[in-house]
């Protein structure tokens, strides 16, 4: 058995009570888990239903420093390998309810385990917007995605549809001509909001066509068996309406941060994203910190989430040890939970 296996093997057992509870994985997560760690504050990590992340859905990564190429999961392999190495505990659940009205703060997992904290860290990221058609509901998993990288492979040799302009479709489409024989992207607006350089590999690339200033207003397809067979577009201006013929779809919209947890109990702004003190990684609650995508309405980067990362755990260190909240909890927070 590896290294790695027997520490995945040994967090099996839940403690009742942690330092500093770090709620979903991630660049943002796997790097507080690493210096919280390294501050000697036994951190326990909660992975959530995503385990590394938005990254672990993404292939090539270019802008990780150190790295001028690396595939999305192996980064996040390391990543957690790391804060295993450093003392951290991850474990393999998700969040449920987290009660951060009083010390210590309490979180309750889908397992029915029950751990509580003396401080918290958010990480919990964004999730995948949809359009939010009917059309679009009924082909979920049968002709529409929100995952080029999970499902991309199942079009090889067949015409798919993308529906974006930011970078995230821009990098779903360029990942798709692997695959598909066609890729056409449909973009509401006259012009792309990726990077220039996504861009211009984009529009180079002989497999792709780009429908501007149209939205999808319907996936049609078939019922038995379930299949998508091509969308219907409308121009946002003239209102005229076209017939696209595609196998696939992906709606790649962008991201909504994952703040259900906290909507009622930490402060938000910018559309559901924890609002942080400038400068820090501080919440409306004292003892409690986000990092990452979760916070992040501007930048959306790996490379800053790993670094809000590293203050959301030098800023809960700084907290503990002004609360004098280094001792033992209480005793009963040494039972172990099963």
């Amino acid at each position: 058995m590896s290294d790695d296996s027997a520490q995945i093997a040994a967090d099996t057992s839940l403690p009742r009570h942690s330092r500093v509870l770090i709620v979903g994985s991630g660049p943002a997560g796997y790097t507080a888990a690493v210096y919280a760690a390294r501050a000697m504050l036994s951190p326990v990590l909660i992975q959530g239903m995503q385990p590394g992340g938005q990254l672990t859905i993404t292939t090539e990564v270019e802008n990780w420093p150190g790295e001028t190429e690396i595939q999305g999961p192996d980064l996040m392999v390391k990543m957690e390998a790391h804060a295993r190495a450093m003392g951290a505990r991850i474990f393999v659940d998700t969040v449920t309810r987290l009660d951060l009205g009083q010390r210590p703060f309490a979180a309750e997992l889908d397992s029915g385990a029950r751990i509580t904290a003396d401080a918290v860290i958010l990480a919990t990221g964004a999730q995948a917007r949809w359009l939010g058609l009917e059309s679009e509901e009924k082909f979920k998993g049968f002709g529409v995605s929100a995952c080029a990288t999970c499902d991309g492979f199942f079009y090889r040799g067949r015409e798919v549809v993308v529906v974006g302009g930011g970078n995230t479709a821009v990098e779903e489409a360029l990942f798709l001509t692997n695959f598909a024989s066609k890729v056409t992207l449909i973009h509401r607006r006259d012009s792309l909001r990726a990077e220039k350089i996504l861009q211009e590999r984009l529009l180079r690339n002989p497999k792709v066509a780009v429908i501007w200033d149209h939205e999808l207003v319907e996936v049609q397809g078939e019922s038995q068996p379930p299949g998508v067979t091509g969308v219907r577009v409308r121009h946002v201006r003239e209102g005229t309406e076209q017939v696209v013929p595609a196998d696939g779809v992906f709606i790649a919209i962008g991201h909504a941060p994952a703040s259900e947890l906290v909507k009622d109990q930490l402060e938000l702004h910018h559309g559901g994203y924890v609002k942080v003190e400038p400068g820090s990684t501080r919440t409306s609650v004292p003892g409690v910190f986000a990092a990452g995508d979760l916070t992040d309405h501007l930048y959306r980067q790996a490379v800053t989430s790993a670094g809000m990362g590293c203050m959301a755990a030098l800023d809960a260190e700084r907290w503990l040890a002004e609360h004098d909240m280094a001792g033992a909890p209480d005793p009963q927070a040494a039972e172990i939970l099963a």
